[in-house]
């Protein structure tokens, strides 16, 4: 072994120590290679679901348009115009309680309803399968043709899809140019003109509890439109009394942990 001068044990050593080395770089790179691949599954995974979500709800949209042409006269007589405009859709999925539109944006969705289960349409898309975008969906308190204010919620996505463009409503030139909204429920069309935007917390004791109101006495009416008003980013100039129909847009707002920015409109015409 000549351990006198100790060079073989030394080469043995140096030998043992290249080779941890080149196991470690090695297993490096495997590790690189798999946070690549699961990187690169989850971004493509992410467009797919993306593209998937337009896909449907481009179809819906269209679904929409076509059954806005008047009928022959022959055709049920006795539905309602939005019946008729949304009964092609509510035959492929009976949750569906409306539909939102707002010119110039994305928002052109159909609103969904579960009130056994509230929160159902928060990560499912139309078809009732996981979607990571969900599908605008009222509040489980609220009756979409009879409450005082309809609450819904979508999410504020960063490609700009669902409720991601009532951001838009920041800005007051963007207001004075998208003063309305359409809500139709299948029972009627309706159209609302924006009456507050305004930014809150949610689960916060400073916050504002907007999403609890559905219903309720002209004194708490008259105290929730008080309250939209007093935390308006501008003056738009619109107000409602008792009697009015409300809906009330949320979406998350990301200036601030829990933020949610509200948009507030009042019924004009049915």
């Amino acid at each position: 072994m000549r351990a006198g001068n100790g060079k073989p044990a030394g080469k043995l050593r140096c030998f043992f120590r290249n080779r941890k080395k080149e196991i470690v770089f090695w297993a490096l790179i495997g590790i690189l290679g798999a946070v690549f691949l699961v990187s690169g599954f989850m971004i493509a995974r992410h467009f797919w679901e993306a593209k998937k979500s337009a896909d449907t709800y481009t179809r819906l949209s269209q679904m929409v348009e076509e059954s806005a042409e008047p009928p022959a006269e022959e055709e049920e007589p006795e539905q309602t115009e939005a019946g008729r405009k949304y009964a092609a859709i509510l035959a492929e999925n009976d949750d569906l309680v409306g539909w939102i539109r707002i010119d110039d944006t994305r928002i052109d969705y159909p609103v969904m309803q579960t009130p056994e289960n509230p929160n159902y349409y928060l990560r499912r898309g139309f078809d009732r399968k996981y979607s990571y975008y969900g599908v605008p969906y009222a509040a489980e308190n609220c009756d979409v043709d009879t409450s005082s204010n309809v609450v819904i919620y979508g999410h504020n996505m960063d490609n700009g899809s669902m409720f991601s463009d009532l951001t838009r409503y920041c800005s007051e030139s963007f207001y004075q140019e998208h003063k309305t909204i359409v809500f139709d429920t299948l029972e009627q069309l309706g159209t609302y003109e924006v009456m507050a935007v305004f930014k809150t917390v949610s689960g916060a004791e400073d916050g504002f509890a907007y999403h609890l109101f559905a219903d309720g006495t002209a004194e708490e009416f008259e105290k929730y439109v008080a309250q939209c008003k007093s935390l308006a980013l501008y003056d738009t100039g619109v107000t409602a009394e008792y009697g009015d129909r409300l809906i009330t847009l949320s979406t998350c707002e990301y200036s601030r942990t829990d933020g949610r920015l509200v948009v507030v409109a009042k019924r004009i015409e049915s």
